[in-house]
């Protein structure tokens, strides 16, 4: 009898411990509705992008719970999971903004898509907006001495408003801190709290998004895929 009321409460306890899992996992994916958006990628895309969502979606369970580790959990699974092309090569038009759905069907993604799907993983990993930017930069091309830039665009993550961001970029595997990248020269940056020109303090006023009509497409884009 003993034995038996052991295994019971083990039974329990291990239920319990189960429900807790599961809690924070959700908890940790807040914003994506994983099984609405494999529902729609099997529809829309095929069976291949609806297990690329469950990889995804795995990937950000696994990523850990601090922020270094979330962080790099998720520029690994982009930087390592998608290639790089450009636009025309991918949708036929010079600007196109997708969506981490869209990536994750196409396999294929440019700087800015890598950047943007990296920031919404990184906001249902809990983190907050106002520590991440989406930045427009000149990057440079060559040797440091170089007077050659292309448009570029990074994700930062700013652990307080007045650190030096951390830089996740899709040219680069590893994240650097910003002194560590001078090849890059910021333009502006962005999230969904409001756009910033370079050089603006930590404690300025941001701008409204409402001229980024790209953004204003992709957030309607996205609902459609399942993110809330």
């Amino acid at each position: 009898m003993k034995n038996t009321s052991s295994a019971v409460q083990k039974s329990i306890s291990f239920a319990l411990l189960l429900i807790f899992a599961t809690a924070w996992f959700a908890h940790l994916t807040s914003g994506i509705d994983f099984v609405r958006m494999e529902q729609i990628a099997s529809q829309r895309y095929g069976q291949q992008t609806a297990l690329a969502v469950r990889d995804w979606h795995a990937a950000l369970d696994l990523a850990g719970n601090t922020v270094p580790e979330k962080l790099r959990g998720v520029n690994e699974f982009f930087n390592h999971r998608i290639r790089y092309e450009n636009d025309l090569a991918i949708w036929g038009q010079s600007d196109y903004w997708a969506t981490p759905l869209e990536v994750l069907w196409k396999g294929s993604a440019d700087c800015e898509d890598f950047a943007i799907a990296k920031y919404f993983s990184l906001k249902a990993l809990g983190i907050a907006p106002a520590n991440l930017r989406l930045i427009y930069v000149k990057a440079r091309i060559g040797a440091p001495s170089s007077e050659q830039f292309q448009a570029h665009m990074v994700l930062a993550y700013y652990a307080t408003p007045t650190a030096e961001p951390l830089i996740l970029d899709n040219l680069v595997s590893d994240i650097r801190p910003a002194s560590a990248r001078p090849d890059l020269v910021p333009i502006f940056s962005f999230n969904s709290e409001g756009m910033w020109l370079a050089g603006d303090g930590p404690d300025s006023h941001a701008s409204s998004t409402s001229r980024l009509s790209r953004w204003r497409d992709l957030l309607i884009r996205m609902k459609n895929d399942g993110y809330e």
